[in-house]
């Protein structure tokens, strides 16, 4: 046994860890993504959730051990960071893992090991736990490794047996706790007393089936699962009072505290947690981006956004008034970018995500915090202790306030939330929108309802067949089920088959024709609804009954132009792919007749030579003909084969491949060219932002960019017949025309100052003299702000020791007032710009400026004279 180290980093202690295991026959494994393939969980929670198709039975492992440092987010004890010594949203579990290979005297014989042996700690500062009931791990520990019984402690299956579920793989646990005073006996020892013991390495011993009834059966193949705190052992080895305090997060916390102008060591208890709160937060979000994690207001989109709100309101409380998360950031990249590399990989996306979530929370958080002031002094002066459910909702739902950071500032302040409140407050909205909802259209599904036992689903056929003979099954006229309908009436039609490719995927639905004997019905659109493709049209002619033989003959000319769109939109995301980042991923899609629309998750605006490249990538692509390949197969195998698939789409175990080999493979419903040569051409009409971190790409292929450039034609032929210039000279006449009107713009600005400062001198006679002031309070018609402003100042000049307050209504609606005072009427604790801000409020405004010069606005005009009139009664009272 050696002694402790003199110093081990926590790099150090991964790298002993993983090199450890390694050397006894386990396969190294980098980190699963904080994105877990497991759909019932949000993220990334536990060492071994990669591994639980294993443990499940599910898969069959390549190998029979495995050894990770796995990167893991929780935040179901949030509230707890940064006031405990030991919880984080983000911590790297150390684990080696045995699947049908050794068992329990060997887990536990290396456990030990490697803690007293390569770690260094002392037997004597070590504690371990088994569940009550296993006898042979305590006697392994006993027996085996020499542990003194008195430092085996039983403990109960909630804190000592470990199962995936209620039913399935489940066993006993074993944990190695570190004694922090040894000298204190082994009589009265309590694992509970967090101030004496640390759990760092706990082995999971999976033995038994549990099935619904409860009953444990030996499993054939028995597991080992193990999983050591990074950030607990580095509090151990590196003597610190707290996990913060390692150098794994401690450089981000004093990165934080360097720009809050503070120091850690010499801090409140309040800023600490606040420090440790930035600490632990950035080191989450930083890796959950790099893992392609966005922002959003749900699933763990929310969970980020979450994470980056607190980050920048525990700054506000540290007192950083600004931007800051990036420097931070920049900190925590840089500890781990030599084991995590994709974090430097991804660190423009990581910084711009980070700043626009900052930007916009920044204003979130100005308006929010100055209404839940007031919510909250209101509340104190009625002498309450809870702050409305309903008041909480308003914050939420008008500003974008979590309710989690109003209940953290209610706490601040000595008060409770009512919860209860306000999830009836947003039971109420879901409630109101689900109502608005049902305004549209649910008769057509309600009959179906009821025909859904009596009639089969609608076969489509419409991937190989552009017409086929079918049979009418439901016949809807209004949502209302009927026998018959006749020429001039709005039906939904449901055929037993069909060659209409409804609806799906972003892809609108097929138009064409439905018709028969003397019978013709134009379909317009065709949506699925369950396993029915209801066939929405008119009927031009005839008659058409239920049971009727019919032929269903799509627009085929529509059809080539949306599978022209369709391919395209595949082509345009692996052009994003290629040309930006290989992390860009579907946000939505629009494939119609004449246009194509795509929406992808992206920080950053794309610049023009960006746009170009994807465009003639595009046409490089279509012009190389590539024939696709469409197969249907197993879901996991064609996600192993690359498989785009659409975030949050839900798939069946089988799925279509849409396959243009070397250039685009994605999982796709919709309907396609056969060779990327029948799309023609493709071009880009617009790239903008949509919502936050959200891109759209609009575009147009095959026969619409003919349509597209007719328009465009057109537009340039008037302007030309307008201008009396040829198409080249158009940008030169345009240049010239809005220099012309900015000149003009100056010049009318000019004129109206110097029409300002006339009418303003009339008011030189109208100064009253307070003491040593004078005070000119009146209002000028028809003059803007800025001139407002000039004259203001000008005014001012002139009397020289005084105020003057000007108000005027530029616009119907409209007030404008300008406070300009003298540094001698400022020394008597009158501000401009607390003064304007009060008196604009008169007129249902607000505004405010520097102490010697400040503008404001308001909307009601006829309350200006009433404004001006208290103007003038506060100056003459404040100057007296």
């Amino acid at each position: 046994m050696s002694s402790t180290p003199q110093y081990l980093s926590g790099n150090d202690i991964r790298a002993l860890f993983l090199d450890f295991y390694t050397q006894r026959g386990h396969q190294p494994l980098p980190s699963a993504s904080l994105v877990p393939e497991d759909p019932t969980v949000l993220l990334t929670i536990a060492g071994m959730l990669p591994f639980k198709p294993i443990f499940l039975g599910q898969r069959i492992p390549d190998f029979k051990r495995a050894t990770t440092s796995q990167k893991c987010i929780r935040t179901n004890d949030i509230e707890n960071v940064g006031r405990t010594k030991r919880h984080h949203t983000f911590f790297e579990m150390l684990g080696n893992f045995s699947f049908g290979d050794y068992f329990k005297e060997q887990a536990i014989a290396w456990g030990w090991e490697i803690s007293t042996e390569v770690f260094g700690i002392s037997p004597q500062n070590l504690v371990v736990s088994v569940f009550e009931e296993d006898d042979e791990a305590f006697a392994i520990w006993r027996d085996n490794i020499g542990v003194n019984e008195k430092r085996i402690k039983r403990m109960g299956a909630d804190d000592n047996f470990w199962v995936s579920g209620p039913t399935g793989p489940c066993g006993p646990c074993s944990e190695i706790y570190y004694d922090f005073h040894p000298e204190l006996g082994d009589d009265h020892i309590d694992l509970e007393d967090d101030t004496r013991f640390i759990e760092f390495y706990n082995l999971v011993f999976m033995q038994y089936n549990r099935d619904a009834a409860g009953n444990l059966t030996p499993l054939q193949n028995k597991n080992i699962d193990t999983g050591m705190g990074l950030e607990r052992m580095a509090q151990i080895l590196q003597k610190v009072p707290n996990n913060y305090e390692t150098d794994l997060i401690f450089p981000i916390i004093e990165t934080a505290a360097k720009v809050a102008k503070i120091n850690y060591h010499q801090s409140d208890e309040n800023t600490k947690v606040s420090l440790k709160v930035i600490g632990d937060h950035v080191r989450s979000v930083v890796h959950m981006i790099a893992d392609e994690i966005r922002a959003s207001n749900v699933g763990r989109g929310y969970v980020l956004r979450r994470l980056i709100r607190r980050v920048v309101r525990h700054g506000r409380l540290i007192g950083i008034s600004g931007e800051f998360i990036n420097q931070v950031a920049e900190t925590a990249i840089s500890l781990s970018e030599s084991v995590y590399p994709n974090l430097r990989h991804r660190e423009a996306s990581i910084k711009a995500e980070l700043q626009r979530e900052e930007v916009n929370f920044l204003k979130t958080l100005d308006r929010g915090e100055k209404l839940l002031a007031e919510i909250i002094q209101e509340v104190k002066q009625k002498g309450l202790t809870d702050l409305s459910g309903e008041s909480a909702f308003t914050l939420y739902d008008t500003y974008g306030f979590p309710l989690e950071l109003t209940q953290e500032v209610a706490e601040e302040n000595n008060l409770t939330v009512d919860v209860d409140g306000f999830n009836a407050e947003m039971q109420k909205q879901v409630e109101r929108a689900k109502a608005a909802h049902e305004t549209i259209d649910l008769t057509v599904q309600g009959s179906l309802d009821k025909l859904a036992e009596h009639i089969h689903s609608t076969e489509f056929i419409g991937y190989t067949a552009t017409a086929t003979t079918a049979k009418i099954e439901v016949l809807l006229v209004a949502g209302v089920s009927e026998e018959a309908a006749e020429a001039g009436t709005e039906v939904q039609i449901v055929l037993n088959k069909t060659p209409f490719y409804a609806e799906s995927g972003g892809q609108i639905g097929d138009k064409g024709y439905i018709s028969g004997d003397g019978v013709l019905v134009r379909v317009e659109d065709v949506k699925k609804e369950s396993d029915f493709f209801i066939h929405f049209g008119r009927i031009e002619r005839g008659t058409i009954r239920i049971g009727d033989e019919i032929t269903a003959q799509i627009d085929r000319g529509c059809r080539r132009r949306a599978q022209a769109n369709h391919t395209a939109t595949h082509l345009l995301q692996a052009a994003l792919k290629k040309v930006v980042d290989e992390g860009i991923s579907q946000a939505g899609s629009l494939v119609s007749f004449d246009r194509l629309r795509f929406d992808f998750n992206c920080p950053r605006a794309l610049n023009a030579d960006e746009v170009q490249q994807i465009e003639e990538l595009v046409n490089s692509w279509i012009s190389e003909a590539h024939s696709a390949k469409i197969e249907v197969l197993p879901l996991a195998e064609a996600k192993a084969k690359g498989a785009v698939a659409m975030f949050g789409e839900k798939y069946g175990d089988e799925v279509r491949v849409i396959d243009f080999p070397g250039v685009s493979m994605e999982l796709c419903g919709g309907t396609h060219v056969n060779n990327t040569a029948e799309i023609g051409v493709f071009k880009i009409i617009s790239e903008a932002g949509v919502s936050s971190g959200v891109r759209r790409i609009e575009a147009v292929s095959g026969a619409a960019v003919l349509d597209y450039l007719n328009v465009r034609e057109t537009v340039v032929k008037d302007l030309c017949d307008r201008f009396k210039v040829k198409p080249e000279e158009i940008p030169d006449r345009i240049t010239t025309l809005q220099t012309e009107l900015r000149n003009n713009e100056k010049e009318i600005q000019t004129l109206k100052s110097q029409l300002a400062i006339v009418k303003s001198d009339s008011l030189l006679q109208t100064a009253e003299t307070i003491g040593e002031h004078k005070i000119i309070v009146s209002q000028l018609e028809d003059v803007d702000a800025e001139s407002l402003k000039s004259a203001a100042e000008r005014l001012l000049q002139k009397i020289g020791n005084g105020a003057v307050v000007l108000g005027s209504i530029p616009e119907a609606g409209k007030v404008s007032i300008v406070a300009a005072f003298s540094p001698e009427v400022n020394k008597k604790g009158i501000q401009a710009g607390k003064f304007v801000g009060t008196i604009a409020k008169i007129c249902g405004g607000g505004g405010g400026g520097k102490p010697n010069l400040a503008q404001a606005g308001g909307r009601d005009a006829t309350k200006l004279p009433e404004a001006l009139e208290t103007a003038k009664s506060d100056l003459l009272a404040a100057l007296k």
